[in-house]
């Protein structure tokens, strides 16, 4: 008697301890969206205050919490950070040399106004097969955002076809790697993960992209930021839905010129040098993956392609080859390579920051353990093994705001079920997982922040945009899992 009720009191002190984290995480996360949207605090000091305030109300010491705060900012910034400087680089040299340009030129004379979005979506899809969100992210903002402006369309009928098409490969296609890490743990077969997953991303990058771009340039309806592009007089300004002309915030000010200063640029690299050099990264990373699945350890030719595959190694190249293929390539010079690559650093000081402060959030939730508290809580659940997998990903990526830590630790706890599983049932698994990791994006995602910044758009905007689209990808993805789960 006297053991059932220390068993049944510590079970309630569990379940209290659960709801505490659970209140935390929700409470957190307020904070941040109230002190943006109401106060206006600037994004970097409403993530350090939400981060504090849930490893307050989670009960954690007040040094765990900075030090977790501080590990997050750390590791984002030495992950996505350094790849974020990177990409800058790259794409303010693609844009001084007049490479974008070059590529918007082309893809616009050889597509429609009603094509484009559709033509968006396919370089997403290639961009994002091999690489993270964020790193395809940065390859593709400068043609995004010139593509937009050149055409003439809103920013989101460009945008949101190229972010579902990075977003999708993320979450379903290997050789991505997330994918990746949910084959290993269920021990599920590649190629029949593959081949599912690309009948599944097809429909799913059509509908959260092309389609979906129509109703979401209507909510937020906003023009290309200047990022990307060098001032000088009014071009062909692009036009926000709204029938206005101007930036993102709807100003009315003219839009910057679209070709680089004429005094820096003397001629553009052609379609296939640009095209080559964009893709240089995107081929290695590819190239690691394959070598990573085909190739032993011992192989020298995968020792040499897990170094020069990984991102950062990938990018740095990248930056390289771009110094004579966009720089020497355009009639740049030395200082003028320099001076386009020190441009490149100023824009992004604040995207850094907010980025790093999202990392830092993301990881005082982990460390509270609200993951595993969410995980649990459905783990012994009676229903079907693929809306579980969905589930148990969805509570972590809500709680974590991180794909990748949503497919690990669903993987991990959905490994049991896996064992009493067929081949392709297995496979489905990883797809149900994959889908429900990239549901609703919000402010404890680095992804979030990413689009918010580079777009030029307020938090709401974002989720009217970004947000909604992940959500559609995530449901779609799911629908599509359970009506392949009836035949295979």
């Amino acid at each position: 008697m006297r053991s059932t009720a220390l068993a049944a009191a510590a079970q309630a002190l569990t379940d209290a301890g659960s709801t505490q984290l659970i209140l935390a995480a929700l409470l957190g996360i307020a904070v941040i969206v109230v002190l943006i949207t109401k106060f206006k605090l600037h994004p970097f000091l409403s993530l350090t205050i939400g981060s504090i305030s849930v490893g307050a109300l989670a009960g954690m010491q007040l040094k765990d919490t900075l030090t977790s705060f501080g590990t997050g900012v750390g590791a984002t910034v030495a992950g996505v950070g350094t790849l974020i400087a990177l990409g800058a680089m790259f794409g303010r040299l693609l844009a001084d040399s007049g490479g974008a340009d070059q590529i918007v030129d082309t893809i616009i004379r050889r597509a429609t106004t009603r094509t484009l979005p559709w033509a968006m979506a396919l370089v997403g899809a290639l961009i994002g097969l091999p690489m993270f969100f964020e790193i395809g992210l940065v390859l593709l903002i400068p043609v995004i955002l010139l593509v937009s402006r050149r055409s003439g369309l809103p920013l989101m009928k460009i945008g949101i076809p190229a972010l579902a098409g990075l977003s999708v490969m993320h979450g379903l296609v290997p050789p991505h790697p997330g994918p990746l890490v949910a084959i290993a743990a269920l021990n599920a077969n590649l190629g029949i993960t593959m081949a599912l997953g690309v009948l599944v991303a097809i429909p799913v990058v059509v509908l959260a992209g092309p389609v979906l771009a129509r109703y979401v340039a209507r909510w937020v309806p906003v023009a290309a930021p200047a990022l990307f592009v060098t001032s000088g007089a009014p071009a062909s300004a692009a036009v926000r839905a709204d029938g206005r002309t101007g930036g993102s915030a709807g100003t009315g000010t003219a839009v910057e010129t679209l070709a680089p200063e004429a005094e820096v640029v003397t001629r553009r690299p052609s379609f296939a040098t640009t095209l080559s050099t964009v893709l240089l990264p995107v081929v290695l990373m590819m190239g690691k993956a394959l070598v990573d699945i085909f190739l032993p350890d011992t192989s020298s030719l995968r020792m040499a392609l897990d170094f020069i595959g990984t991102p950062l190694v990938a990018l740095l190249l990248a930056v390289l080859v771009a110094m004579f293929t966009f720089g020497v390539g355009s009639g740049m010079d030395r200082k003028e390579i320099a001076a386009s690559l020190e441009k490149s650093l100023p824009p992004i000081a604040g995207i850094l920051l907010i980025v790093g402060a999202g990392g830092g959030f993301k990881q005082t939730l982990i460390d509270t353990g609200i993951g595993g508290v969410l995980a649990k809580a459905i783990a012994g659940s009676s229903v079907s093994p693929l809306i579980l997998a969905w589930v148990v990903a969805v509570l972590i990526r809500l709680a974590t705001g991180s794909a990748t830590v949503a497919t690990v630790t669903a993987s991990g706890i959905l490994a049991p079920v896996a064992l009493t599983l067929s081949t392709g049932e297995t496979s489905l698994l990883v797809l149900a997982i994959g889908s429900g990791s990239l549901f609703f994006s919000h402010v404890n995602d680095a992804g979030f922040w990413l689009v918010k910044e580079y777009f030029g758009l307020s938090v709401g905007e974002t989720i009217r945009s970004w947000s909604v689209m992940e959500t559609v990808i995530s449901v779609a993805g799911l629908v599509l899992v359970l009506l392949l789960g009836i035949v295979v």
